[in-house]
């Protein structure tokens, strides 16, 4: 066994929820605020896109691409972070079939769902939106761009039955909307009449299906006068829209532009996409993306002509050089030491020797040095290296063996 004058007093339980969070290979924020250093010149071009919302409310979107387990969910992570360092509400969703891309009016609620004020490790911000009363600065500028801003007013009755409301069903109701279980406009119309004894008047009737973009619009005006710098939304497993039909793909290219072209993009948002590398050759050459919206779409190509041109050109992620990975795994034994109360002290190169074997994702080589230095920390012993009593990694002698006789 390990002998004693190694181990430390105490266990870091913090890192060793880290060293099992990584052990499991499920990218997490603890990791991604621990491990950012990788790829400072994307990560250097991404804190400036951030600080365009901040400073500016400049929207706009990017497409992260790259190969299956070369760090596009833990870039995710790393830029929630960076997010909240900076005062910025973030949302983090993975596509799917209850998240689907060519549905905004099942992708919203999602996305609400999913949303964090800075600093939280919850998800939620509805608290804060219960605290604003009726005659507020806040709710005087959101009851005015509901009422001009937007493209049906739905949103200035909703808003204000929400305010002046004392019946608690009546909140729940028009709450659960905000969160994206849309209320039909007949119950609303009557509620808004029990309170202001007048009628509700749309400028144009409501659909969920047709003006779900309004609600992104009036949540992203929403978090800068509550006291945030803007709305970072982060979408996980974009390639998934490869798994829709024809017409439901062109639909979320359309969709995605909404989030990517800055003219379409709601106020001071800014939203990271990430797909697969192989998403350009498999899907929009595979199956004929271009042709199909020429087919489908002949005389409103755009923005889907240009959604499909930024999938194209969107730059990989590069595989992390031989020092960045280095780095990472002389961390990870940091970590590990900390972790488990011991202090393994090898070099980085007998560090990148145990990941040899671990194939070439990223993931696998973090996995690899882990299981090495479990095997260190509960032997004293993994493969050829030893750790000697004093904490010095040393190396086997080879043992000859009978065919060299």
């Amino acid at each position: 066994m390990m002998c004693e004058t190694k181990r430390r007093e105490g266990y870091d339980f913090e890192a060793r929820h880290m060293i099992e969070a990584l052990r499991s290979g499920i990218p997490s924020r603890a990791v991604g605020a621990c491990f950012s250093e990788a790829r400072p010149r994307i990560m250097r071009e991404i804190s400036e896109q951030l600080n365009q919302v901040c400073e500016d409310q400049k929207s706009g979107g990017r497409i992260i691409s790259g190969k299956y387990g070369e760090g596009k969910t833990h870039l995710l992570n790393t830029i929630f972070n960076l997010a909240g360092a900076n005062n910025m509400v973030v949302s983090y969703v993975s596509l799917s079939k209850e998240t689907p891309m060519d549905k905004l009016h099942q992708f919203y609620p999602k996305v609400i769902q999913n949303t964090y004020l800075p600093r939280r490790q919850q998800p939620g911000f509805m608290h804060e939106v219960e605290n604003i009363s009726a005659n507020s600065p806040v709710a005087n500028e959101m009851l005015l761009y509901a009422a001009k801003q937007l493209e049906t007013d739905k949103l200035y009755f909703l808003l204000r039955s929400y305010l002046n409301t004392e019946d608690a069903d009546e909140k729940f109701i028009l709450q659960a909307d905000l969160e994206g279980d849309f209320i039909a406009n007949a119950p609303l119309k009557k509620i808004y009449r029990r309170i202001f004894s007048q009628p509700a008047k749309y400028n144009l009737p409501f659909s969920k299906t047709k003006h779900c973009a309004d609600y992104f619009k009036f949540m992203s005006h929403l978090f800068l006068p509550m006291g945030y710098h803007g709305w970072v939304i982060l979408v996980d497993e974009t390639e998934l829209i490869g798994r829709l039909g024809k017409k439901a793909r062109l639909k979320a290219y359309r969709n995605m532009a909404d989030f990517l072209l800055p003219e379409r993009c709601p106020e001071a948002t800014c939203t990271f996409f990430a797909l697969s590398a192989s998403y350009s050759e498999d899907v929009v050459e595979g199956k004929h993306e271009y042709e199909n919206l020429e087919a489908v779409f002949p005389d409103e190509p755009e923005p889907i002509r240009t959604v499909l041109n930024r999938i194209n050109a969107a730059e990989q992620l590069q595989p992390l050089t031989s020092r960045e990975i280095e780095e990472i795994l002389m961390k990870i034994q940091d970590f590990h030491g900390r972790a488990y109360g011991w202090t393994p002290n090898l070099s980085a190169a007998a560090l990148t020797r145990s990941t040899q074997s671990g194939g070439y994702l990223l993931r696998t080589k973090i996995r690899a040095a882990i299981e090495f230095l479990d095997q260190l920390y509960q032997y004293g012993k993994a493969g050829k290296t030893v750790i000697d009593e004093l904490g010095r990694e040393t190396f086997e002698e080879e043992v000859p063996s009978l065919d060299d006789f």
